[in-house]
């Protein structure tokens, strides 16, 4: 068992998987989770002070820059965010003793493959955000130190701008959508990411029990695309007058590529931490059950 006066850094904290791991975090130790005012990760002397000044035992950051068109935009910013920032942090890490977890994204692949991506897969990414995440994976293993990559995909919650959020918004205006069904991945709640990652935690903070440092892919198992998982979101809340049409990516126009085919093969972590297969349909299936029991059935703002 974890030692209950641990000490967790949690970044990112706002976030759609930062909010939900507060709760399942907490019982292996004291979770401090400072504010963007407090660490910005655009401001590397702020995310060392604050590592040497708690000397966690863990940090996980779940901050990054997410916006894969944005960062065309704002190729520097991202990659600040997503490689910068992850190298200092591990470099901190390494320095207190501390364990980190970081959290990337199937899409430090290219696509081209037909079967699920797994760890031993050379990363190819065809957008900026995608390069930005490869590099902070990439600096951190440099690095060195106790640390964990988890690769995960498609999140989605009741919080900030995600896919299902959007979905379950335009249900609410439209009675048509189209939807993109030639791009192929694994969707994730992050509640259920969340729940996941505390367990995996557990074994970092449990004395003799710790697993090998390095790149693990964390997502449910199945497969789909937008189109489905649009189809799939709308018929669990209740939207079956709604109709969805697939469309190929080229009719649909964004700033940054999209790659086709980013399905993660998790049955590495699975194995080193004795994590259930869950299938997407049913995280799906828990996700709106839990935005049900919060007392209604749309999504939160903000």
């Amino acid at each position: 068992m974890p030692d209950a006066t641990a000490s967790v850094l949690l970044l990112g904290a706002t976030g759609q998987v930062g909010h939900a791991l507060r709760r399942p975090l907490a019982p292996l130790g004291a979770v401090h989770a400072p504010g963007r005012a407090a660490v910005d990760l655009t401001d590397l002397k702020s995310v060392r002070e604050a590592v040497r000044e708690l000397g966690p035992d863990l940090i996980v950051n779940a901050a990054a820059y997410t916006d894969v068109d944005g960062a065309e935009e704002e190729p520097g910013r991202a990659a600040r965010i997503n490689a910068e920032a992850p190298r200092v942090l591990a470099e901190a890490a390494r320095a207190v003793g501390a364990w980190l977890v970081h959290y990337s994204t199937d899409y430090v692949f290219g696509g081209t493959k037909r079967a699920p991506y797994t760890e031993a897969d050379a990363p190819s990414p065809i957008s900026v955000y995608g390069r930005t995440k490869r590099d902070g994976e990439a600096a951190i293993q440099a690095v060195g130190g106790r640390h964990l990559i988890l690769r995960t995909s498609w999140m989605y919650s009741r919080r900030r701008s995600n896919f299902v959020r959007t979905m379950l918004g335009l249900a609410r205006e439209n009675d048509r959508l189209t939807v993109v069904d030639d791009q192929i991945g694994v969707p994730t709640w992050a509640g259920w990411c969340a729940e996941a990652t505390a367990s995996v935690c557990e074994r970092l903070l449990a004395d003799g029990d710790a697993p090998e440092s390095g790149c693990y892919h964390l997502a449910g198992t199945g497969q789909t695309s937008w189109y489905g998982l649009a189809r799939a979101a709308l018929a669990q809340f209740g939207h079956t007058d709604v109709a969805v049409e697939p469309v190929s990516s080229g009719e649909y126009e964004t700033a940054a590529p999209r790659p086709a085919y980013t399905v993660l093969d998790s049955s590495r972590a699975r194995a080193a931490f004795g994590l259930p297969a869950v299938p997407w349909t049913a995280q799906l299936a828990r996700f709106r059950k839990r935005v049900r029991a919060a007392g209604g059935e749309h999504v939160a703002r903000g």
